[in-house]
């Protein structure tokens, strides 16, 4: 059996430059340089189809290292410029962090576009670019808070936004401030984004498991996960990836409904944090909140609000019923994050534990 050919894998480093990052990861993708990796990992070796080892945890905190390989890294960006109508010369702004696949697809499509990605992370004189890529909680602040950066985001032929669930609301509303939305499903499993607007990307295609769980394949598709000895191991044997998330398909259209993970239950009965959330949020649009779930003797999982506003369970319980009204409020100085802006429910959890007080 022939071995494999390896080549060299090192960790981005913080103090690179983002043209520096960008010619990096250009020579890993046509193989002139090394592999890169978005955290120090134990091996400095990995097969030479590799470009990328992606970090990613799911809401269990336990984290795993994705392999990603040069072909399904450019198909992923080739999908995404094609369905955009993006050409060569047009330009990527870059405003979610590199440690995360997709921010760096984000300087993956500026690349095979042959343009430099626009940095606009630390600042508030927005350069413009043709195409935008953020996260939910940055729109929020464009259409509430921050009136440069959504003049940024309408200079844009399209703002993709994904990473966790947008709220129809904030959605309407952006459109409403001439943000043109393209919204994203996907995970770092298949290079990031993979279904824009409920739509599959060219080559992707999804189908549901008979759980109800979304399963995906397409050119974009990982390698595998790399293992505490350095070996990658396929998640699929049968070219699907499963994801941990239910979904629902009507007339060619991908919806989302929620992660098995966020799925609670409840006296015996299912709720999802993310659906009372958004539910919440219709009632409380200017309030920031998380909604997540704690250990309970009498309902086995116990639904839980964290704010730092003042809101009112009889009030949600009035516009929601009992089952979807959360069984306990806790004072929040802050809404948990993930670095890429998803909410934060583990540590939300935590905090809660912590705090032990509650407003009601």
């Amino acid at each position: 059996m022939e071995e494999k050919k390896l080549r060299s894998l090192i960790p981005i480093q913080a103090e690179w430059s983002t043209p520096q990052l960008q010619e990096n990861i250009a020579s890993a993708l046509d193989g002139t340089g090394p592999a890169l990796s978005t955290s120090e990992i134990s091996i400095d070796k990995i097969d030479q189809d590799i470009a990328l080892v992606v970090n990613t945890s799911g809401s269990t905190g336990s984290t795993k290292l994705v392999a990603i390989s040069k072909s399904a890294l450019i198909s992923s960006a080739n999908a995404s410029n094609k369905f955009l109508g993006a050409g060569i010369g047009d330009t990527w702004s870059l405003l979610l962090p590199t440690t995360h696949i997709a921010g760096l697809n984000v300087i993956i499509r500026a690349t095979v576009l042959g343009t430099r990605v626009i940095d606009n992370r630390n600042t508030t004189s927005y350069q413009d670019a043709d195409f935008v890529s953020i996260v939910p909680t940055q729109l929020y602040k464009a259409v509430n808070k921050d009136p440069k950066l959504l003049e940024h985001l309408n200079a844009a032929e399209s703002v993709l936004v994904g990473g966790s669930h947008l709220d129809l609301k904030l959605k309407k509303e952006a459109e409403t401030k001439h943000v043109k939305i393209v919204t994203t499903y996907g995970m770092t499993e298949m290079s990031g984004g993979c279904v824009y607007s409920q739509k599959p990307l060219e080559g992707v295609e999804f189908k549901l498991s008979s759980e109800g769980l979304i399963q995906l394949t397409g050119p974009m598709m990982a390698t595998g996960y790399i293992d505490n000895q350095g070996k990658i191991n396929p998640f699929t044997d049968n070219d699907w990836f499963t994801s941990s998330d239910i979904g629902e398909i009507n007339n060619g259209l991908l919806k989302v409904i929620g992660r098995t993970d966020e799925i609670i239950i409840s006296g015996g009965e299912n709720i999802s944090l993310v659906f009372v959330e958004s539910e919440i949020k219709k009632i409380y649009p200017d309030s920031e909140i998380i909604v997540f779930s704690l250990p309970d003797d009498k309902w086995g999982e116990k639904l839980c609000l964290g704010s730092s506003d003042n809101i009112s369970l009889e009030l949600i319980k009035s516009k929601l019923g009992s089952l979807l009204t959360p069984k306990q409020i806790f004072a929040f100085s802050f809404i948990p994050t993930t670095a890429i802006g998803k909410p934060d429910r583990i540590a939300a959890s935590k905090l809660a534990l912590e705090l032990g007080e509650k407003i009601e």
